[in-house]
């Protein structure tokens, strides 16, 4: 049984903020004045594999970072949104573009930024150390801090949900 109160097997789609959920929300600034982000190697697993099994992935963030994208899209996303000052309606042309409800989609964030995404859609999704409004909506609160695995607990919850985590055959290999 599932830790997550929601019909798991509906969802076809999730979409992820980057800081503060797959990056930690506290980001060391280069000599360049470039902010540097790290990247969880579990949740890269589980972004790659859950885009294997046809699972629809993409990232809407309002960074602006080169390196972020080109590290997303190596693992098979192709929907990587950057310079989203207004998520919502990127959101809302996406789930368009792909025959989306928002009962069909879950959205991860941590921020104000992602309020009003996280309302529209059927599973919003938060890391542990969110914002206190982002808390109040969210549907499951992960265990995970932002950057530290909140991507690989909602998918293996999802992947589990449909009978695909794990050791099935898609599993092996990047």
């Amino acid at each position: 049984m599932s830790k997550i109160a929601y019909n798991l097997a509906s969802i076809k789609a999730v979409v992820f903020d980057v800081d503060g959920v797959l990056s930690p929300s506290t980001i060391p600034l280069g000599e360049d004045g470039i902010p540097r982000r790290m990247v969880n190697i579990k949740d890269g697993f589980a972004l790659q594999y859950a885009a294997k099994t046809g699972l629809k992935i993409a990232i809407i963030t309002g960074a602006n970072a080169p390196g972020v994208e080109q590290r997303f899209r190596s693992l098979g996303i192709t929907d990587f949104y950057s310079g989203a000052a207004m998520k919502l309606p990127i959101l809302q042309k996406w789930m368009e573009k792909n025959s989306l409800r928002p009962e069909d989609v879950a959205f991860v964030g941590d921020d104000v930024p992602d309020y009003q995404c996280m309302e529209y859609v059927g599973l919003s999704v938060a890391p542990c150390d969110a914002a206190p409004d982002i808390l109040e909506i969210a549907r499951y609160t992960s265990p995970c801090k932002g950057g530290y695995g909140v991507a690989r607990d909602l998918l293996e919850e999802l992947l589990r949900a449909t009978g695909l985590w794990a050791l099935h055959q898609k599993a092996f290999g990047w």
